[in-house]
């Protein structure tokens, strides 16, 4: 019999479970420990350059090296359990290993965009409050200005190459310090990575302790990550993610997906693990599943996944519209497209419908496409193997439960738009020390997502428009505040304000319309500024120069005039 008021349960698979009652496993860490029992010596991550060198650690590696850094972390970084660890490394071999430590020892994980500039970073280390920050050197030479207010008190230094086999590793490490000059010395006392693992297991040794000891202290509903976003209002705020929300929203989403052999799956990484669909999904699912994972440090430009896709019989992979939208027109991919994938899931933006199309006629494999935020772990819908639709985020995943919601909160008529509310075990407990914040986002135990959101009878979902005024390049939050906040901040700019437009490349691309003080400024002159404060993918691709801006009669400048105005050029 059909659920009246779940729909979507008779699109399930027969072997789906319509309710998920408790994770598995307690904990992220108890979870790491019994996969590594299952599939030991079988390599779980193979770190992938773009020349073909590699490193691969087995799942016991994993789990052993992740043991000792949480002992280093606990018993000579001298952390407590709760404390914040911040992690700031790209793909490769040291994430899993730092993420899974600071998991295990009960202390909080705050991922880290590596990309970040010393302001960036400074402003999530004076939100995150850390106690040790774990981070890849190329990115260190930025660390002295980061930490002037916000000093961190433990700081350990990885690298891109981190357990590679010493030929390929001491390869890569003169390239960067000699041909790239992109090691800069670290001056700030610091650890290595391997030096704190060898201490941990020190510890290990002389003092009998075990990460297990850990454990007990922990409960599912403890913090397990600050997960940094936006929200409506562009103030940076760390959702409170617990180990219950992405132990449950990770099975959540594995239970989606028909077909998948465990211990036989080869998984791409492309998307970064700091990003929360690759963290749940790729990081914690794939390893869940004893897939061995390929870690790409850095997919632009995309031929630097080629290799990968030679070397490996890639069967499952992840990423977001411009990843598939690009590979599908790449030469070297349309050539030898990869043989033994099953299917691409999707996430982070829109999927468009001719990429989608596209990308089967190229692989004859399906994207499967679905939807959710941070605050939610963060799937909540997923188009089902067999049974997607075009242009539908999919149906939601077990245990939650979706609906369209007037201005009231009123769940509107099947088939009218309203805001999407979303709940479930995969919601978050709230924003960080933003007790304010979490009364605008949450509704009682329902999160509101901002997005707005159409139900067909089959219990499938669509977007139609967003609330907020976030901009989605390439799959990342972006929000307008801060790019018209660091305008603001140039002397030659009266003001300024900032909307997403179409772009074929990323999805969405920043326009700021800029009125000037100094007119000598060019638009070349003003992105330069910015990259000089912003992640590359924040700086307007954009510039328009205005004499005024259209406002409200409080004087607030009216963002959704500047969209109409563009929606309206466009069509003529």
């Amino acid at each position: 019999m059909t659920d009246t008021t779940r729909p979507w349960t008779a699109f399930y698979g027969p072997n789906v479970r319509s309710e998920i009652k408790a994770a598995q496993y307690r904990t992220i860490g108890d979870m790491v420990s019994a996969i590594a029992n299952l599939y030991g010596k079988n390599p779980a991550f193979t770190a992938c350059l773009p020349n073909g060198m590699n490193g691969s650690l087995s799942f016991a590696q994993v789990d052993e090296m992740s043991d000792a850094l949480a002992v280093y972390l606990r018993e000579t970084a001298g952390l407590n359990k709760g404390d914040r660890v911040a992690l700031q490394v790209p793909n490769g071999l040291s994430f899993p290993v730092a993420a899974f430590a600071v998991l295990k020892a009960g202390c909080v994980l705050v991922n880290v965009n590596p990309l970040y500039t010393a302001e960036e970073m400074a402003r999530q280390f004076a939100d995150a409050e850390p106690q040790a920050l774990i981070v890849v050197d190329v990115f260190a030479d930025k660390l002295e200005e980061a930490l002037k207010g916000h000093p961190i008190p433990n700081i350990i230094i990885t690298q891109v190459a981190e357990f590679f086999p010493a030929l390929p590793r001491g390869i890569v490490r003169l390239v960067q310090k000699h041909w790239d000059r992109t090691l800069a010395p670290v001056t700030l006392p610091h650890i290595r990575f391997p030096a704190a693992i060898a201490a941990g297991r020190e510890k290990q040794a002389s003092d009998r302790i075990t990460a297990d000891q850990y454990s007990a202290e922990i409960a599912p509903d403890d913090i397990a990550c600050l997960q940094y976003t936006g929200g409506t209002t562009g103030v940076s705020k760390g959702a409170m993610l617990t180990h219950a929300n992405l132990l449950m929203n990770m099975e959540q989403s594995m239970e989606m997906i028909s077909g998948v052999e465990k211990g036989r799956e080869v998984a791409l990484t492309a998307l970064p693990l700091y990003h929360i669909f690759a963290f749940t999904v790729n990081l914690l699912g794939f390893y869940y599943l004893g897939a061995r994972n390929i870690l790409i440090p850095n997919p632009r430009p995309l031929s630097n996944l080629k290799r990968a896709f030679e070397n490996y019989p890639i069967t499952w992979m992840s990423g977001v519209n411009t990843l598939f939208n690009g590979l599908s027109n790449e030469i070297w991919f349309l050539d030898s497209p990869p043989k033994y994938l099953k299917f691409a899931s999707a996430g982070g933006m829109a999927l468009q419908s001719s990429v989608a199309a596209r990308w089967e006629e190229v692989t004859g494999k399906p994207v499967l496409e679905g939807y959710g935020l941070t605050e939610s772990s963060p799937v909540l819908t997923f188009n089902p193997l067999g049974k997607t639709r075009a242009g539908s985020i999919g149906i939601p995943v077990p245990s939650t439960e979706l609906r369209c919601v007037d201005e009231e909160g009123v769940e509107v008529a099947q088939g009218e738009a309203g805001e999407l509310a979303a709940r479930g075990p995969q919601i978050m407990k709230g924003y960080w020390q933003k007790p304010d914040e979490t009364a605008k986002t949450m509704s009682g135990d329902w999160l509101l997502t901002g997005d707005i959101g159409v139900m067909d009878a089959d219990g499938y979902f669509s977007i139609v428009d967003r609330k907020k005024d976030m901009v989605l390049v390439s799959g990342f939050n972006v929000y307008p505040n801060e790019i018209e906040d660091c305008l603001a901040a140039h002397p030659g700019i009266l003001e300024a304000a900032v909307i997403g437009v179409p772009d074929g490349a990323s999805g969405e691309a920043i326009k700021a319309f800029v009125v000037l003080g100094d007119t000598t400024l060019t638009t070349d002159a003003i992105r330069a500024y910015c990259k000089e404060h912003l992640t590359g993918y924040k700086v307007p691709k954009q510039v328009e120069f205005r004499d005024d801006l259209p406002k409200s009669n409080v004087g607030k400048i009216l963002r959704k005039d500047l969209r109409n105005e563009e929606t309206a050029a466009s069509s003529t």
